[in-house]
């Protein structure tokens, strides 16, 4: 496993945020963006624009939002969930939804942790930080 992050977001801004965030806080690991649901399956699986990647190598963090075109987050998660290569990696869904029936969704999917985008620069940076701190250092991947 390598340490790459796949953030799957579609929105520009949000993107950039985030990108702004992880250099705020010191967070250098190499970031992938998938543009929509079927660009992060491609990366994930090595087909389509990826088909020569090596997909033994994948992410060691995965970012996902729910509201994408092509193929919406949930159906990316429970791909990711029902691949045998891929069940394990650690899926943090990131997205401005605040439904129960989304975060409900998420976790029965198998999503390991879900944060809703906070609007406020300063406290999307901090949940930045502390998911960093978490995911990044703390947390122990199973490969």
């Amino acid at each position: 496993m390598s340490d790459v992050i796949l953030l799957i977001e579609d929105n520009l801004r949000d993107i950039e945020l985030t990108l702004r965030a992880f250099e705020k806080n010191n967070i250098k690991n190499q970031v992938v963006i998938a543009r929509d649901g079927e660009e992060a399956l491609d990366y994930l699986f090595g087909t389509g624009a990826y088909e020569n990647r090596d997909t033994s190598d994948l992410p060691h963090l995965i970012l996902l939002d729910l509201k994408l075109p092509k193929v919406d987050g949930l159906e990316v998660l429970q791909a990711i969930r029902t691949d045998e290569r891929t069940r394990l990696l650690p899926v943090v869904i990131l997205t401005t939804s605040n439904e129960q029936r989304d975060r409900v969704e998420s976790y029965a999917s198998g999503a390991n942790s879900y944060i809703q985008k906070p609007v406020d620069f300063m406290r999307f940076n901090e949940a930045i930080k502390e998911l960093g701190l978490y995911w990044l250092v703390l947390n122990l991947p199973p490969h």
